[in-house]
């Protein structure tokens, strides 16, 4: 992957992470495309600039024409909606030897467009299955693409020596490739991350409706309400656009999904014990089948759960004990409704490996610890 020229049209939290994660582990020259205008003052020109100044680009441009065309790689890293704009533009000044690729959620209109547009023998798409709740250059990482699924969807017509560099990239960035067609990927994504996006954005919604003048619901809410309802503080615009580019796959499985709740509904009207039972189990035994892996954008915590005294210099001597041995923590603090949940204190790591070895060292300390 080394001298390769590699251009980014978008650069927030998976586009500096891409980058990130190509810099770290290659020698490579990258470019991004400044829409903004160079004395535009920005949030996204700040970006790119501080992304210039940390070394990760190479090159910042207003101009697509003059500055992409000797790109080897190209990554389509906004919104879903706005990536597909910008493939006839790219269509008039790349090499027909470059990889158009995106980063998408969803794959079947950006697919159309390609073929529409005869960018077939170029274009693989790709969708990288991690993120996070927060957005923005300033929150992206290297570490973001480590061990999560990478799903690149190449077109028929696409050279199989294309699809190796492109699955030569995405194991140096750390990720694991899965090649997926496009029709299978959207059925899937819309089950496991769109659907459970919309789920938690009405819940949210939901409680917020039903809430007294007090909000005792607000105050109350954590554990297993925060947990499943975590991934509705992701970008409005970015889910925006997903839902309004997978609506077909979101209906159909959304729609089962009312049906299974007016099936739940049902069963309590009659008091039928038995379909509540057996919800409950065999939902309990698939989730518990799932491996433990990120799941669409719902990416993986690692976290713990830990007994303490409440006493003055207890949280900080557990710190300090995590700090004196290279253990980063990522997020801390206290859970006060613990209605399912063990452990008074939570702690959050960056890595399954700073997870293990915190369990390791407090548990060597006679620290009680509970494990998600």
């Amino acid at each position: 992957m080394n001298n390769k020229k590699i251009g980014f049209i978008g650069f927030g939290l998976i586009g500096g992470s891409i980058a990130k994660a190509l810099k770290k582990n290659n020698n490579v020259h990258l470019i991004a495309y400044d829409y903004t205008n160079s004395l535009n003052t920005s949030e996204a020109h700040n970006d790119l600039v501080q992304a210039k100044s940390e070394g990760i680009l190479d090159n910042i441009t207003s101009s697509l024409k003059d500055d992409f065309s000797d790109c080897q790689v190209v990554f389509l890293c906004a919104p879903v909606l706005a990536n597909i704009d910008y493939l006839p533009i790219l269509k008039e000044i790349l090499n027909p030897d470059c990889i158009i690729t995106d980063v998408g959620s969803v794959k079947g209109n950006i697919h159309n467009k390609v073929e529409e547009l005869g960018l077939g023998k170029q274009f693989i798409g790709g969708h990288p299955m991690t993120g996070s709740e927060k957005t923005g250059y300033q929150n992206s990482y290297s570490m973001l693409l480590e061990n999560a699924y990478y799903i690149l969807t190449p077109t028929k017509e696409v050279s199989p020596s294309m699809v190796e560099v492109m699955l030569e990239l995405v194991k140096t960035m750390g990720s694991i490739p899965v090649i997926l067609d496009a029709t299978e990927h959207d059925i899937i994504t819309a089950a496991i991350s769109h659907v459970p996006h919309i789920i938690a954005a009405q819940l949210v919604n939901l409680v917020k409706e039903s809430d007294d003048s007090k909000e005792h619901m607000r105050a109350l809410a954590a554990g297993g309400f925060k947990d499943i309802t975590r991934i509705a503080s992701s970008s409005p615009t970015v889910w925006q656009n997903i839902s309004l580019s997978n609506a077909k796959c979101i209906k159909k499985l959304l729609d089962r999904y009312i049906e299974t709740l007016k099936e739940a509904s049902d069963a309590l009207s009659n008091m039928d014990g038995s379909y509540l039972y057996n919800m409950f189990d065999e939902a309990g035994e698939y989730r518990n089948s799932i491996p433990n892996k990120s799941i669409g954008l719902m990416k993986k915590t690692y976290e713990l759960y830990i007994d303490i005294v409440d006493e003055a210099g207890s949280i900080a001597s557990i710190a300090t004990l995590l700090a004196a041995n290279q253990i980063s923590i990522k997020n801390i603090g206290i859970i006060h409704n613990r209605e399912f949940e063990e452990g008074v204190l939570r702690i959050e790591f960056y890595d399954d490996n700073g997870l293990s070895c915190a369990i390791s060292l407090l548990e060597m300390n006679n620290y009680n610890i509970y494990k998600r």
